[in-house]
């Protein structure tokens, strides 16, 4: 049985090079928040689920105000409006000194292996903080999952390309969004929700396939003239989809994979991949902290607008209906507004 709770713990003062910031209310019309990820028809895979070790105060995605910092914190101030990188990692690891911090194998999450952002206070390091510079702090709190659909898009050659978006939960319309800036000449995306298409097609996809309804790689082919998209970005882990992803692209393209199976998925490696010469990219978090660079850059230069996946704002003290809202299928993102 899994159960939440309201408890009182002591707060964490930062420690070295570190900061801790609130979620309390700052100013009129920008609130701190925090955003829900939830998955409501599948468990974590192994690796999350692994390291759940309960009492532990979930959350990972959230925004909120600068109130303390550590000793030798000189680039950050208090009162400053922040968001945050939700995996801590060591630094000294053969990942972390090459550039691949974000692939860490001593990596802690927020949220699963240290107490996360549904706090009053949380501590952090003070390399994984970002300031928001202006940016409205409900976008600051989405700003984790919507890197993901960054560094899904931006490792791939998008200007100019058809990409393929497969699965339009929050992470896939971030996705679209983030193509149709960087310069796609078509977006294609399915899912089997109208609704998540119709937040896909407010993000900018050109094509929307419902693929409970129409045979998806036949919708790709047609979209693109036979040839099939340059680069897929799959975000559903469905392994119907992972298939459909191999299948629509086009020869010499590229499949990005971030979707999560709960299971092993046999692939037909020499027909799908091998024969025709793709490149395949696994895609586990945000590159630290390139990706938070990028976007940074995207939302503040006004190339995207992220707000159309916000479907849903629900205060701290109404959480059961913001939990409620999403297991129903239908919500884009959702913020708790914490006054």
């Amino acid at each position: 049985m899994v159960a939440c709770s309201l408890a009182t713990r002591p707060s964490r003062r930062p420690a070295g090079r570190g900061c801790k910031d609130t979620r309390r209310a700052v100013k009129p019309g920008d609130r701190p928040r925090a955003a829900l990820a939830v998955s409501p028809s599948r468990p974590a895979p192994g690796r999350f689920l692994a390291a759940h070790r309960p009492p532990v105060v979930v959350g990972h995605e959230f925004a909120g105000e600068i109130v303390t910092l550590g000793e030798g914190v000189t680039e950050l101030k208090v009162g400053q409006l922040v968001t945050a990188e939700g995996h801590i990692v060591c630094g000294h690891c053969l990942q972390c000194r090459t550039g691949n911090g974000h692939i860490c194998r001593n990596t802690r999450i927020i949220g699963v292996d240290r107490d996360g952002a549904f706090a009053e206070f949380i501590a952090m390091p003070a390399t994984n903080v970002l300031a928001l510079d202006g940016i409205p702090t409900e976008i600051g709190a989405i700003m984790d999952p919507m890197g993901n659909a960054f560094h899904t898009v931006l490792t791939a050659e998008i200007p100019g390309s058809t990409v393929f978006v497969a699965g339009c939960g929050p992470i896939g319309c971030f996705a679209v969004g983030i193509a149709r800036a960087a310069g796609a000449s078509r977006v294609i995306a399915s899912d089997v929700n109208p609704k998540r298409l119709a937040l896909a097609a407010k993000m900018g996809a050109h094509v929307t396939v419902n693929a409970a309804k129409e045979d998806v790689v036949r919708a790709v082919l047609t979209a693109t003239g036979n040839e099939g998209a340059d680069v897929v970005c799959e975000m559903s882990g469905v392994p119907a989809a992972v298939h459909q992803a191999f299948a629509a692209v086009r020869l010499g393209g590229r499949v990005q994979l971030l979707g999560l199976p709960t299971g092993p998925v046999p692939v037909d490696f020499a027909n799908e991949i091998i024969f025709k010469g793709l490149l395949v990219y696994g895609v586990i978090g945000r590159k630290m902290y390139e990706t938070w660079h990028q976007m940074r850059r995207f939302l503040s230069a006004g190339l995207l607008d992220p707000r159309p996946v916000i479907t849903h704002r629900f205060p701290l003290n109404r959480i059961d209906d913001a939990l409620a809202t999403i297991r129903a299928g239908d919500a884009g993102k959702v913020i708790l507004e914490i006054a």
